[in-house]
């Protein structure tokens, strides 16, 4: 399957054609050019794919292909970084999910972005984003996916900052860019930690199960954690940064300012489930060498999520709505993860947290590319300047309420079978975590359906141009994934992607999903008779805990108390001492010794005047001071 490298170098290469001679080319010719190379890029997955799946499964349990590996730099006879792809359960379904994703992107941005300056870089940007994403699930070690990670850095930042004339969306690439960054060091710190103790950056070895790698750091411990333990700790502290993690969420809603169809990668297929793929790759590691820190991903993910639940249901801009909850379902997985056993019924959650990732990008890229329809048509991102849009945008308004159902976890769609699983890994792990998740479902059916309500159903705002259906380039897409959420759920998910993979049959409960089911239900009327027409219930409450509501309204000021720390601590408080210690302390002690030599040479200068006669004078009287030295002393 050498093949498969063509996923990776053909997004990479269309982006160097795009890159330098994109301006020579038409513009509608680019977006043919980076959608076509992208329809190639999804086929060769899908091949990949049924080719994996049909012939890769030996005693029941699929095992791990290298198609493609070349050296790159060797440091010891073990320790080398190869570049290459590895095909196993989890890479194949990314690049199912990544191409798909990519893809309807790429299709829906022919109508979305038609007529925007810059039309070539962005689609050159979208295929470097893909193709970093492409090469990072595909990675065959650790420091390969490193590498991959940084361009998925790269990728946004552009992306993000696409409109370079607007200040808020320069603004929100630094921020997405240096978050990550601060991130980024506490993974590659993991990583070399992690390395020098096993001596290889290699996966296969790292999750083979054979924990005589390991046995270097057996017994080596800092501050009463075993040291492979602090480094799957700062590993994912990568993983928190491009997931959006608490308390590094904070660049994920400014990250709105970039193009929505650039949204909806973002959130769907590429930067923020590399934190959570990352994790699963690792999972065999986390499990049997740190648990307490699997345990450890699992609360603070659960915190993660319930505070990004609470955010989402008093946001009105439609985009931070969504954004928040992609964090809070990013929050969802990695609980699964974090509360999951290995190999067999132990490994539900493991299993939950892949299928709930699969189908998370399919209607959160539906939910992101129905915003951008709908902000196409109205030209804002406010919930107070839309309403009663149902009968304008019928395509629009029936794929996002398909969306909505899905992600509130209502049956037959696939949220509701991925979900369901999450819950009930949680509630065998511990029930009291699996009743915070509860509640969070149920948060995240109401706002999703505050959201539907208030740009369907709600009294409609005053527009200057009458709202129309978006483009069949921008509609296609959405049907297209539409569908495939209605249809998701029924995958026997558990026969691909399992803990240690081997045939994971899926089995509902029939008392959590049927409370799981009656919970949702229950938020989606509450908002029903909260937002399908006007009522005063919604203000009276917004009175009633005002204290709460502007809080969440704020995000809880995190974005506040990081600018002090910085501005009023960090900058002020130790930068501009240590400043004033440089220029006037550093600096004038220079300055001062680089005076003295000025003038010393100043003063000796006259003795190197090249003058001979200046010369014979001085040895003379240099003779006679000497002569009558040694008259006097003999």
């Amino acid at each position: 399957m050498e093949y498969t490298v063509l996923i990776v170098l053909l997004p990479m290469l269309t982006f160097f054609v795009l890159g330098l001679l994109g301006t020579r080319l038409k513009p509608c010719a680019s977006g043919l050019v980076g959608t076509l190379s992208m329809g190639v890029t999804a086929a060769l997955s899908y091949w990949t794919a049924w080719q994996y799946f049909t012939t890769a499964k030996i005693d029941g349990v699929y095992r791990e292909i290298t198609a493609f590996d070349v050296e790159w730099l060797r440091f010891t006879d073990n320790l080398h970084i190869d570049l290459g792809v590895l095909l196993d359960p989890i890479s194949v379904m990314m690049l199912i999910v990544i191409s798909t994703v990519s893809l309807m992107v790429h299709i829906y941005s022919l109508g979305y972005m038609k007529g925007e300056r810059g039309f070539e870089r962005y689609y050159a940007f979208l295929s470097l984003f893909s193709c970093s994403m492409l090469g990072l699930v595909v990675a065959t070690n650790i420091f390969q996916m490193y590498i991959f990670w940084e361009l998925v850095g790269v990728s946004s930042y552009l992306l993000i900052g696409f409109y370079y004339t607007k200040p808020e969306a320069i603004a929100a690439s630094k921020k997405a860019f240096i978050v990550t960054r601060f991130a980024d060091l506490g993974f590659l710190i993991g990583i070399l930690l992690l390395s020098f103790y096993t001596k290889t950056f290699d996966f296969g070895l790292l999750t083979s199960g054979d924990g005589s790698i390991f046995s270097q750091a057996a017994g080596t411990t800092f501050m009463g954690g075993s040291v492979i333990a602090w480094a799957l700790a700062l590993i994912f502290v990568g993983g928190a940064g491009k997931s959006a993690m608490f308390p590094l969420h904070i660049w994920l809603p400014d990250a709105m300012e970039g193009p929505t169809p650039v949204s909806a990668l973002i959130h769907a297929a590429t930067m923020v489930v590399a934190g959570v793929y990352l994790v699963a790759r690792l999972f065999p590691v986390y499990y049997f060498q740190a648990p307490e820190v699997l345990h450890g991903i699992a609360y603070l993910a659960a915190f993660t999520s319930l505070f990004a639940a609470v955010i989402a249901c008093v946001q009105t801009d439609i985009k931070r709505v969504l954004a928040f909850s992609t964090i809070s379902q990013i929050g969802f997985m990695m609980v699964a993860l974090g509360v999951s056993g290995y190999g067999g019924h132990a490994g539900t959650g493991y299993m939950a947290g892949m299928f709930h990732l699969f189908t998370h990008a399919m209607f959160k890229a539906l939910l992101f590319l129905g915003a951008g329809a709908i902000i196409h048509a109205v030209h804002s991102n406010e919930m107070s300047r839309m309403g009663g849009l149902r009968k304008q945008m019928p395509v629009t308004h029936i794929t996002f309420l398909i969306a909505c159902l899905a992600i509130a976890g209502i049956p037959p769609f696939s949220g509701f079978f991925s979900k369901d699983e999450i819950l009930a890994a949680t509630f065998h792990f511990q029930p009291v975590l699996g009743g915070v998740m509860s509640f969070i479902a149920a948060l995240t059916a109401f706002y999703m359906f505050r959201l539907y309500y208030n740009i369907f159903w709600a009294t409609p705002a005053e527009h200057e141009h009458e709202p129309h259906e978006a483009p069949k380039t921008m509609t296609t897409p959405l049907i297209v994934l539409a569908l495939i959420t209605c249809v998701a759920g029924f995958i026997p998910f558990g026969k691909f992607v399992s803990s240690d993979g081997a045939d994971y049959i899926i089995h509902l409960d029939p008392v959590i999903a049927t409370v799981s089911v009656a919970i949702a239900l229950v938020s989606i009327g509450i908002a029903t008779l909260f937002y399908r027409k006007h009522s005063p219930v919604p203000d009276a409450l917004e009175r009633r805990f005002g204290g709460l509501y502007r809080a969440a309204s704020h995000r809880f000021y995190i974005d506040e108390i990081y600018l002090f720390v910085t501005k009023k601590i960090i900058f002020n408080g130790i930068s501009r001492p240590i400043a004033w210690f440089d220029r006037h302390v550093i600096d004038g002690a220079m300055d001062g010794l680089a005076f003295v030599t000025n003038k010393m040479s100043l003063a000796v200068r006259g003795l190197q005047s090249g003058r001979i006669q200046q010369y014979v004078l001085v040895f003379l009287c240099g003779v006679l001071i000497v002569t009558v030295l040694v008259l006097f002393f003999e």
